[in-house]
């Protein structure tokens, strides 16, 4: 996919502008997205997906996920996301697994990124519930390893540029951040 324009208004709700799922050696390259949720979503079965040259906002950000809901199996592998400019977006680099999946989201790259204005630059959430209460910790979790977040750089609209909300039953790891500057507010 190469060159799209993809416009929804922001207060529309799901409305992904691109959703790859269950693909595989896909290239996405010089896109502009402004959406009511995810810029892009990246969800069970991609691999080998490289992203390249996206300018995203409003909207949701890049996101990674969600994978896991209902206990379901989901693999992500090998994925790279770089030169991405996001403006005012909820989300920047964003991997978000349900507790109580299982599988993977592996060898992920994020990289050359500009954030200007954006809610949560970096965020990883292995202990997602779509509940207004906390919910009951569960005894699996996707595995989160593997990740690179490199060359990140701009502002953020709170004050945490970076939220690892890594599972107590399988942690996030392998995580390396490098060559990165995020203001917060």
């Amino acid at each position: 996919m190469s060159r799209l324009s993809i416009t929804a208004p922001e207060t529309a709700p799901n409305t992904d502008g691109i959703h790859i799922t269950r693909s595989r050696d896909v290239q996405v390259t010089d896109c502009t997205i402004k959406t009511g949720d995810d810029c892009m979503s990246i969800e069970d079965g991609t691999k080998n997906l490289h992203v390249k040259n996206m300018v995203c906002g409003p909207g949701h950000g890049i996101s990674i996920g969600s994978l896991g809901d209902h206990n379901s199996e989901a693999h992500v592998n090998n994925v790279t996301v770089d030169n991405v400019r996001l403006y005012g977006t909820t989300n920047g680099a964003r991997i978000k697994t349900w507790q109580g999946g299982k599988g993977s989201a592996k060898n992920i790259v994020f990289q050359n990124m500009v954030m200007d204005n954006v809610w949560n630059p970096i965020i990883i959430d292995q202990n997602y519930c779509d509940s207004s209460t906390p919910c009951k910790q569960q005894k699996s979790a996707v595995e989160v390893s593997n990740l690179l977040f490199k060359n990140i750089r701009g502002t953020s609209a709170s004050e945490e540029a970076i939220v690892l909300h890594c599972s107590n039953s399988v942690p996030c790891h392998g995580i390396t951040l490098s060559q990165s500057h995020c203001q917060g507010r």
